[in-house]
């Protein structure tokens, strides 16, 4: 995975959500630096990272753990968001001796109903060519029925070349493993795994990916979890009030 480090301490790695890259949780690795070690990634498939045909999560969670020994941590603090945050959650459960807390940004460890075929159509569906612009590409996509502000956030993934723009991330392989990335499978002897080390899961109080149903789930995988509200955001807290996010990340890691 390709990676950005900053600060001195204990480490901790930052993974971003679906369509994302290791920028996006930037805002909160810039608070955490003066007292961690701060390791933002790109998950395979997505920014400058590898490009992969099959992506689910136990194959990213040895990724993480690979991550790890090749930096030669014993161990570290995970925080994730979205799909980083199942990736997260899947690091805990399958390696519980390699992490030692993690934060879980507005995901569940559940399987989800497909939510994202909008944006896919939008994206597949924009001409890559030397007559396509920024401008151009971000009416196709509002025209598409994506909103603007993710728009743009999507947008982040075009590369210009030679003969016109080119995604970074691989558009195709999310597609072809959307059904895994949605998922969640992680058990032993037909049991749940369970994670025995703190926990913090921060929900977005406008946001329906985590509800009062995923109770349960939660309790039974992550039994020392704290859980926290943060009204007024959707499911992108950490973009839509970054300092009582940081805030409360950071408190809970120190």
């Amino acid at each position: 995975m390709h990676y950005v480090t900053s600060g001195n301490g204990e480490p901790v790695i930052l993974i971003h959500g679906l369509f994302g890259n290791l920028d996006n949780l930037k805002s909160l690795g810039l608070s955490l630096e003066a007292d961690f070690q701060v390791i933002r990634v790109d998950v395979p498939n997505h920014g400058l990272s590898e490009h992969w045909n099959t992506m689910d999560y136990p194959t990213l969670a040895k990724a993480v753990i690979d991550l790890i020994d090749k930096l030669g941590f014993d161990c570290v603090k995970l925080v994730g968001h979205s799909m980083g945050g199942k990736i997260a959650m899947a690091a805990a459960l399958l390696y519980p001796q390699r992490i030692t807390s993690i934060v879980v940004a507005d995901i569940a460890p559940v399987s989800y109903q497909p939510r994202h075929q909008l944006f896919f159509a939008g994206l597949t569906s924009l001409p890559l060519n030397q007559n396509t612009t920024r401008k151009s590409a971000l009416t196709h996509l509002i025209d598409a029925g994506i909103d603007e502000g993710t728009a743009q956030f999507l947008l982040k993934n075009l590369q210009r070349t030679e003969s016109g723009f080119e995604w970074k991330m691989n558009l195709s392989g999310l597609i072809d493993c959307y059904d895994r990335i949605i998922d969640w499978q992680l058990t032993k002897d037909n049991r749940p795994l369970q994670y025995n080390k703190p926990c913090l899961f921060i929900r977005g109080g406008d946001s329906n990916y985590v509800t009062a149903e995923h109770r349960d789930a939660i309790i039974q995988q992550f039994p020392k979890v704290t859980a926290k509200t943060l009204n007024g955001t959707g499911h992108w807290l950490h973009a839509q009030k970054p300092e009582i996010f940081n805030r409360i990340v950071g408190e809970f890691l120190r």
